[in-house]
């Protein structure tokens, strides 16, 4: 699965306001910032969707930060696993994307991300 998933993670803090969040994502052409802390463990995700629904259903939104938008509970896996297994948990989990992680004791350090696109992508080429 490494070869196919996008190596590296576009990230935020979870104090970084909303505004930049969506200012980074534009930046890069990314659907997803992984939030991380200080030493850059994973703390959560911020999606697209996350921040339309955020401005969909809150109208002080741009007083927030990606602390208010995040997804706590991030549905990851370890670069070792196969497109096979990571296939499954995108559909069992009704997920775009997976957040790709290298376990350090009690903490996860993301590494990558591998997308639906990226599964479709490696299909494409074989």
């Amino acid at each position: 699965m490494a070869e196919v998933m996008h190596a590296g993670v576009f990230t935020c803090r979870s104090n970084t306001p909303i505004t930049e969040v969506a200012r980074r994502m534009v930046e890069h052409d990314a659907s997803a910032l992984v939030v991380t802390d200080d030493q850059g463990y994973l703390l959560g995700v911020v999606t697209r969707t996350d921040l339309v629904t955020l401005r969909a259903f809150d109208e002080y939104w741009i007083e927030m930060s990606a602390e208010h938008a995040m997804v706590r509970q991030v549905i990851t896996i370890p670069p070792q696993a196969t497109i096979r297994e990571a296939s499954r948990l995108i559909v069992d989990k009704t997920i775009h994307r997976l957040v790709v992680v290298q376990q350090e004791g009690e903490r996860l350090r993301p590494v990558g991300i591998l997308s639906q696109t990226d599964i479709v992508r490696d299909m494409a080429q074989s």
